[in-house]
């Protein structure tokens, strides 16, 4: 067994004599019947729960314990209620001794076994295991599904991105295109510009002819009238 908490009643019965010296003092043995009690009490209880209807709250352990099927005897004793008992202001401050055997008592008077309370801690505990790996397959449903949707939705991303980059670059491509034809015309009409200056040269002194561009200034000198 892995969880131990339950061994507070376990030892109860144990015989008296067995003492061992240590360095810290006597320190009574854990009998090796006490170890197979536990061990014949937790195999009749199935390794894996089972439940038997929906759990709407999982922060609710009563619901995961309806569940399971997991009820109160009528005597009335769970291990929630030993739990209680142990808590209570009556045996705060008392030795683990005091309170193991004012447990026992009780249950005795109650008509209880202790073997019935360490099989419903074991009861409780196995489906609260069962129940973690139910929520915990659920997540791991959660995680790989939305895990898979931002894997689409990146891919649609990346697709959109591509498109709106072609979008983008069709669009430098256009008003390149336009720059080139834009230059071409100006060199053409500097070209012209030119001519016509270069004619009106001859009969003004001063030359109305603007010419644009770096040649304007040839292009504007004036020249002797007729």
């Amino acid at each position: 067994m892995s969880k131990k908490w339950y061994n507070l009643f376990v030892s109860v019965d144990s015989p008296a004599g067995e003492i061992e010296e240590s360095g810290e003092g006597a320190v009574q043995k854990q009998p090796a019947d006490a170890a197979r009690m536990v061990a014949d009490i937790a195999a009749t209880v199935p390794a894996v729960s089972t439940f038997s209807a929906p759990v709407s709250d999982p922060t609710s352990f009563d619901q995961i314990y309806q569940a399971a099927e997991i009820g109160t005897p009528q005597h009335g004793y769970t291990i929630l209620k030993i739990a209680r008992m142990l808590q209570s202001e009556h045996l705060q401050g008392l030795p683990q001794e005091v309170k193991r055997s004012s447990i026992l008592v009780a249950l005795e008077a109650a008509g209880a076994k202790i073997e019935e309370v360490i099989q419903d801690a074991v009861r409780r505990d196995r489906a609260l295991d069962s129940f973690e790996k139910v929520l915990q397959k659920s997540r791991d449903e959660v995680e790989a599904a939305k895990i898979d949707e931002n894997r689409k939705i990146e891919a649609e991303m990346n697709a959109m991105l591509a498109n709106y980059r072609a979008r983008i670059q069709a669009n430098n491509d256009a008003v390149a295109k336009e720059n080139t034809r834009f230059s071409s015309w100006q060199a053409k009409k500097q070209q012209e510009e030119r001519t016509i200056a270069d004619a009106v040269s001859y009969f003004v002194s001063e030359n109305p002819i603007t010419v644009s561009g770096p040649a304007a200034s040839a292009g504007n000198s004036p020249k002797p009238g007729k």
